[in-house]
């Protein structure tokens, strides 16, 4: 990724923790790109299908959050946010680009807008587990991706069996929520 532009708006001096900070505050811009460019990436190549177009897109929204540091609050889940914005909007201003992923059967039976309809869904889901707490992501993690059971996933983090239960329920209706609020519905 050329991001020849980002190290050095990231040794600007202000945007160094000063020593009045606290742990609490927010991190740098240096930290947080260090820690969430990968990430992003992998996002934005979900959304986008195309390699050079993601790396594109997170260098922009990077120099945006430079110029826009002092508004936001909370860095991380603006990054994703302006990551899934920046890739909605090369998707709709570059339709004929084909991505490097051929879309399924089922997209192809909702016709060509149904693959990105598909990568918006999934971009918005990464957007809404981005901004849980650290805890939620986890046991959503337990779950589904590494497809532990209710007593294993209890086992791993001390939650009683009916505890693992009922968060992952409340979890699950609050993405579901937050999905309808994005206006990412249900497929037909």
């Amino acid at each position: 990724m050329d991001l020849a532009i980002a190290p050095a708006v990231l040794e600007t001096p202000e945007l160094l923790p000063s020593a009045t900070m606290t742990t609490e505050d927010k991190p740098s811009l240096r930290q947080i790109f260090e820690a969430e460019e990968g990430p992003l990436l992998r996002f934005a190549h979900g959304l986008t299908g195309r390699r050079e177009t993601a790396e594109d897109l997170v260098q922009e929204a990077f120099l945006r959050l430079h110029s826009h540091w002092e508004e936001v609050a909370h860095p991380k889940a603006w990054l994703y946010r302006s990551v899934r914005n920046l890739a909605l909007n090369h998707l709709r201003d570059h339709k004929r680009e084909s991505s490097d992923e051929a879309p399924d059967s089922a997209d192809d039976a909702r016709g060509p807008d149904g693959h990105l309809a598909r990568l918006e869904a999934a971009g918005a889901v990464r957007l809404l587990l981005a901004e849980l707490k650290d805890d939620d992501r986890e046991l959503i993690q337990l779950k589904y991706h590494q497809n532990l059971k209710y007593d294993q996933i209890s086992q791993r983090t001390g939650l009683s069996v009916g505890n693992v239960g009922y968060k992952l329920h409340h979890l699950l209706k609050s993405l579901g929520d937050g999905l309808r609020r994005l206006g990412v519905d249900a497929p037909e």
